[in-house]
């Protein structure tokens, strides 16, 4: 499939995509405390989506049965959300999310503390957070994916922590993924230049320990192989002449 080039009514369309998935993550963020379960998560994000006027990205997806993908601690993307994973002091819970408008998707993901978190999770936290700044601070026109990927890498090694390898980014449009595929690690000045119009799915996963992950028995639920800790954060990123606009920021 060929990398598609949006004009800037497209970018538009996605802008107002990006908004409303903007809200359903930060009501997510006013909302979570000690106590609740995943799945109530899950019904404050449906409920967003709706008030939204959009609708939901993931559910359905390859089979996928909700709107919102919750993964507590050691799992790193996918876990889905359930009545049974009540969440406790000291958890972390990466919320990742995706919303349809007017046939154009978004797409953003954040890890959040559950009450107070220990240090280490907090640099974890922090970290992955900032390894995203930096991919999207080298996201311009004529910038290559090797530069997104080298800019998550140096940060989030530098930490002390790994960057996980079997999942990565995406483009994103008018389907939840499109190409190219945007990798958490690599060289700068390789791979696919960047053009003005590309629109990119950056999304660092990070781990405490080790890099490697397994899929769990429900098919969706990746997990550190060691059970470290993982954080995961997303942006749906359009590229510019010279930079980048933030579309879920």
């Amino acid at each position: 499939m060929a990398i598609v080039i949006r004009s800037p009514k497209e970018i538009a369309k996605m802008r107002r995509s990006g908004a409303a998935l903007r809200g359903v993550l930060q009501v997510l963020r006013d909302s979570i405390t000690p106590g609740m379960t995943t799945m109530d998560l899950e019904k404050i994000a449906e409920a967003g989506i709706a008030d939204a006027g959009a609708v939901a990205a993931f559910k359905g997806y390859h089979g996928y049965p909700c709107v919102l993908c919750t993964s507590v601690n050691e799992e790193v993307v996918h876990g889905i959300p359930s009545a049974k994973r009540t969440l406790r002091e000291g958890d972390v819970v990466s919320v990742d999310c995706g919303l349809i408008i007017d046939g154009y998707y978004a797409d953003s993901a954040t890890t959040l503390p559950v009450g107070k978190i220990s240090e280490s999770a907090k640099k974890l936290l922090e970290t992955t957070e900032r390894s995203l700044q930096a991919a999207i601070s080298v996201v311009r026109s004529g910038a290559t994916l090797g530069d997104v990927g080298a800019a998550v890498q140096e940060v989030v090694e530098e930490a002390g922590f790994s960057v996980v390898r079997d999942f990565v980014g995406h483009g994103i449009g008018t389907e939840m993924h499109e190409e190219p595929q945007i990798p958490n690690f690599g060289r700068r000045a390789q791979g696919i230049k960047l053009r003005q119009g590309m629109v990119l799915a950056i999304e660092p996963m990070v781990n405490a320990g080790q890099h490697k992950v397994r899929v769990l028995e429900d098919g969706w639920t990746a997990v550190t192989v060691d059970g470290s800790l993982s954080a995961h954060f997303e942006h749906t990123v359009a590229v510019l002449a010279e930079g980048a606009e933030v579309l879920t920021a």
